[in-house]
């Protein structure tokens, strides 16, 4: 795998502008959030000044979570010849955050375009080689369900099949009932050995997660979660320490960040990993589409790794018998846990 990490927003940010002020022939963007107040990176103008040469410019957005990207901006775009879409389904939201550029080199990860997000810790991955043309398929797939009508796009709308190899494109599809994370979660976290290590902004597991981190620690395994101690969302915060509150009695052990970090990513035994789009949380599981890489490159594994470690060591242990639950917690929580086994 022929790759590189960032480990912020920023640097992620720094990277893709540069390969797009690099590009050719053709840039497919495939984002969750993408405003236009971006100041230091205009990925706007910088989209639109491509697109008004000739490159094929092909963007996908969610219609949720790009809510605030102004009318004016869209239609600038279309009219320097981009092509824009927005994805929009009934409780189903398009979570990816994908970058290709001239069919070349991919960006995948949980970096989003907005303002906000500056000084957060974040993860991506920029890669080359065969994996780029199962991420161009898997972007196809979505702009043929978004309507886009670039026919070299849509001729690329088809299953990739790479050989066996120690990386591959994870996929995520709740609205075609494709649920491979939970397959794919499941599966690892149940033929850990030694140690599991996530990295989530958010903490809100299903009933099946827990189960089998709990039996993942029964088996002896050590399971570590790290989370930042106060988010960009309230609401997801209460969830999250209540829900760390009830599995660090069953030895689950959650390290709090102390700067808001919004990255994805799951290593186990310290021989394979999991980056992407996806959060701990039932959205991610059970209904967005995601997508993310899962690898056992030694080299790339322990990189993570070290990522990791190196915001761990900024971070402080959860004690759950120091955390006093409110009223509302009680009362809240048994709605939220409702909630979850109905969808």
């Amino acid at each position: 795998m022929r790759y590189k990490f960032f480990a912020s927003s920023y640097s992620t940010w720094q990277a893709m502008f540069e390969a797009i002020e690099g590009a050719k022939e053709s840039i497919y963007l495939e984002m969750y959030i993408f405003n236009d107040d971006m100041r230091r990176f205009d990925f706007l103008n910088l989209l639109k000044e491509k697109a008004k040469r000739g490159l094929r410019v092909r963007i996908v957005l969610d219609s949720f979570g790009s809510s605030e990207l102004s009318k004016n901006a869209v239609t600038e775009l279309k009219n320097s010849g981009a092509e824009v879409y927005f994805f929009s389904r009934f409780l189903h939201r398009i979570h990816r955050k994908i970058l290709v550029v001239d069919e070349e080199l991919a960006f995948i990860g949980g970096v989003n375009f907005h303002q906000v997000a500056r000084r957060w810790d974040d993860l991506a991955v920029r890669v080359r080689g065969k994996l780029v043309l199962s991420i161009i398929s898997s972007f196809a797939r979505v702009y043929a369900e978004c309507g886009g009508k670039d026919p070299r796009v849509l001729a690329q709308n088809k299953k990739f099949f790479l050989p066996k190899t120690r990386t591959w494109l994870i996929e995520n599809f709740p609205i075609s009932k494709s649920f491979v994370l939970k397959k794919i979660y499941k599966k690892n976290i149940s033929k850990a050995e030694e140690s599991i290590i996530f990295i989530t902004p958010y903490f809100m597991p299903k009933h099946w997660l827990i189960g089998a981190l709990h039996q993942a620690v029964l088996r002896g395994v050590r399971v570590e979660v790290l989370v930042p101690k106060k988010s960009n969302h309230f609401l997801p915060d209460r969830i999250a320490y209540f829900f760390m509150f009830k599995l660090s009695k069953l030895g689950v052990n959650f390290f709090l960040l102390p700067r808001m970090n919004h990255a994805k990513a799951m290593i186990i035994d310290r021989s394979e990993a999991i980056l992407g789009s996806h959060n701990l949380d039932f959205l991610s599981f059970e209904l967005n589409s995601e997508v993310g890489i899962f690898f056992k490159n030694k080299k790339a594994v322990e990189e993570l790794k070290e990522i990791m470690e190196g915001w761990k060591k900024g971070a402080v242990l959860f004690d759950h018998g120091a955390f006093k639950p409110t009223f509302f917690d009680y009362i809240f929580f048994p709605v939220i846990r409702l909630f979850f086994r109905i969808i």
